[in-house]
């Protein structure tokens, strides 16, 4: 007599279900769409963190610091950034379309001029919004006579984020704001 080893159809089919099931539970239970986006807000807080800090330090240590860069922006007006420029910031001011949106020289949507930092720049470009798109997602503003500026993040897609920019202290509800002056 042979003995035939493997697996009945039946067993094969019991497993599979049992995959199946196993596999939609865990698509419902981690929603990897919702995680998605809020890795994407993740990225959007650490980046205008990153660009504050940075000017926080042009500020520290540059005895004249130019938050208004050249090439003619003014620092009263808000600059948007997405990877194609900007059009206008979630006020509806028109700002202007860098072509350099990620240049730290005073040419990109940080119209400082974080080449000024002794040392040289804290960051090497400046972030753009993870999602890749022309929505305008992070926008600058700034006084060059008082040296105050703002740095936000705009359209957080998870609501995960939402008391983050509800509690940050500035003058929008729905907008993360940081830097040392939030109503600009």
């Amino acid at each position: 007599m042979t003995k035939n080893k493997g697996f009945t159809l039946v067993e094969l089919l019991i497993v599979i279900g049992i995959l199946a099931v196993l596999s939609t539970a865990t698509v419902l239970i981690l929603n990897p769409a919702q995680i998605l986006q809020e890795t994407r807000d993740a990225q959007r807080l650490n980046d205008v963190g990153s660009i504050s800090s940075a000017l926080s330090l042009l500020l520290a240590t540059n005895t004249a610091p130019n938050l208004q860069g050249g090439a003619g922006f003014a620092c009263g007006t808000n600059f948007g950034a997405s990877v194609a420029g900007a059009t206008e910031n979630f006020t509806g001011i028109p700002v202007l379309a860098h072509a350099g949106v990620r240049a730290n020289d005073g040419t990109g949507w940080v119209a400082a001029v974080l080449t000024g930092v002794s040392g040289g720049s804290p960051l090497a470009v400046l972030p753009v919004d993870p999602t890749n798109t022309t929505v305008l997602n992070y926008q600058y503003a700034c006084d060059q006579t008082n040296k105050y500026f703002e740095v936000d993040a705009t359209d957080m897609e998870s609501t995960k984020y939402d008391p983050y920019a509800t509690n940050d202290g500035g003058d929008q509800a729905a907008v993360y704001e940081v830097g040392n002056r939030l109503s600009l």
